[in-house]
């Protein structure tokens, strides 16, 4: 069964502006705090609809919250776990915070959740302090405002075809962008107007940069 609310996901990365990141949370969000992601409960001001982490970097809360504790050793990291569990509940819709970190090998993969979730017919926005991510895949269409001073464009999975931008700085028509040459870096919307990207064939990682 789809799930019409959004689930939200919190990570153990540093978050540095409460008050920003905050403002993206809903009443109404399903929150997972993922082990040391409990440490932002209290300057998100989210309450906790489900805890799970394997508690090698928070002590395990004993709130009264369901709770998944994992094995240590095992396959997925805790934020891909609570992923796939919010997945199994029916949610399409994800919200991933305290995602983009220090450690670049975590911050990696959870930036490649996006694909993971759009290879299950969901959609997932990673926001930090400084940037909000999403995928666009062939036939979809993103748009960036002008209060957004920078965006990027990136090749994870493979070549990206047809790649189309509209209403910025550096406009490109059908053109290619392939993960050994990213060249759609660091555009800029132009002012009073906002960009749109449509892609083709393949996917791009869109950053927008605050």
């Amino acid at each position: 069964m789809r799930n019409s609310a959004r689930c939200v996901i919190i990570g153990g990365a540093g978050i540095a502006d409460y008050g920003l990141i905050r403002g993206y949370i809903r009443e109404d969000d399903y929150v997972i705090y993922c082990d040391s992601g409990l440490r932002h409960m209290e300057g998100l001001g989210a309450a906790p609809s489900l805890i799970v982490g394997d508690f090698d970097s928070h002590e395990d809360p004993r709130m009264d919250v369901e709770t998944i504790t994992l094995p240590v050793a095992k396959d997925d990291t805790d934020t891909v776990y609570a992923a796939k569990e919010g997945i199994e509940r029916g949610y399409t819709e994800f919200l991933i915070l305290g995602a983009i970190g220090e450690r670049f090998d975590h911050s990696l993969v959870n930036a490649y959740m996006l694909v993971m979730l759009a290879d299950r017919g969901c959609r997932g926005t990673v926001i930090d302090d400084y940037s909000e991510m999403e995928l666009i895949r062939e036939g979809q269409t993103a748009c960036v405002s002008d209060s957004f001073p920078f965006f990027s464009l990136l090749a994870l999975e493979g070549p990206a075809k047809g790649v189309t931008i509209k209403g910025a700085k550096f406009c490109i028509e059908d053109a290619e962008i392939a993960p050994a040459y990213q060249y759609a870096t660091s555009n800029e919307v132009v002012p009073g107007t906002e960009a749109r990207i449509t892609v083709k064939e393949g996917s791009l990682l869109l950053i927008k940069d605050r």
